[in-house]
């Protein structure tokens, strides 16, 4: 992946600040870091749970590499933000970016207390990403994906894609839907998978387009961002973590939707083409 001067992606880092750090969180905690991972919606009665009490840690120095990572984000986060901007300018609307948070351990957000064992998520009440970078270990140890530069890329990208929705209305009517008692556990699943995979349409239009624009892509990117989807489709994860496949209890998609549907964002470029609800939900 190719760098830029591009900075300023509205990105607080609270790594190195202190505070508290998660202990004691059990099997049920165990049982979450192990099944989800990008989370969508409003992910408040997950993030809020599991806690039996936190530990205090000092502020320390970040490191040069640490820092590094910081400066790639904020690079990451302003091409998300011109990207993002060009496509809501053309179909006549205004684009808001939202903040990027690192942190390491536990942090707190609008949707309760963030944990590094949730991986990424996009809060919806803060309309901000929360991001403890020590969820690439877990992608490449537990769930076979090589993580490079790109993947992390996409992981923020397919985040991004949650605050789209958001300010397109769509994580609302999600929402609306869930609260409404009218849908059965496996038709909000469905409604769930079908969230997740225009999340990953939304990162593969934002590398299509920002590489057209940056020139960012080199050889093997798009492939590890492929395996980074794949890894964490909900077969995959299953498989891992339970030894068997139930594809009714999916809420995110299969390893093959997941590559689908960021492909066809990367060969597309047009949000247009991105309503996987009408396609999935009929």
């Amino acid at each position: 992946m190719r760098w830029t001067d591009d900075r300023g992606g509205n990105v607080e880092d609270r790594r190195g600040l202190g505070g508290g750090a998660v202990v004691g969180g059990g099997l049920g905690t165990l049982i979450i870091a192990a099944i989800i991972f990008f989370l969508g919606g409003d992910p408040s009665s997950i993030l809020s749970s599991g806690n039996s009490g936190t530990a205090q840690t000092e502020q320390r120095e970040l490191s040069a590499e640490e820092r590094k990572i910081g400066e790639m984000v904020d690079m990451m986060g302003k091409w998300n933000t011109i990207t993002w901007e060009q496509v809501f300018t053309e179909n006549g609307m205004t684009y808001e970016p939202p903040k990027i948070v690192l942190f390491e351990n536990t942090t707190q957000s609008g949707c309760g207390t963030a944990q590094a064992a949730m991986g990424p998520f996009y809060c919806p009440a803060d309309q901000s990403v929360y991001m403890d970078m020590s969820f690439f270990n877990e992608l490449q140890q537990r769930f076979g994906a090589k993580v490079t530069e790109f993947t992390v890329a996409y992981v923020l990208a397919h985040e991004v894609g949650h605050h789209v929705q958001t300010l397109l209305g769509t994580t609302q009517k999600v929402d609306q839907m869930r609260r409404s008692g009218q849908y059965s556990e496996a038709e909000m699943n469905r409604v769930s998978v079908a969230t997740e995979l225009q999340a990953d349409f939304y990162a593969g239009l934002w590398a299509k387009r920002t590489d057209s624009e940056k020139n960012i892509l080199e050889p093997g990117d798009i492939q590890s961002a492929i395996d980074a989807a794949e890894a964490v489709g909900d077969d995959n994860i299953q498989k891992r973590s339970q030894g068997y496949v139930n594809q009714e209890s999916f809420t995110h998609g299969s390893s093959a939707q997941r590559k689908e549907w960021f492909m066809k964002g990367y060969n597309t470029g047009d949000i247009r083409q991105g309503d996987t609800f009408n396609q999935l939900l009929r």
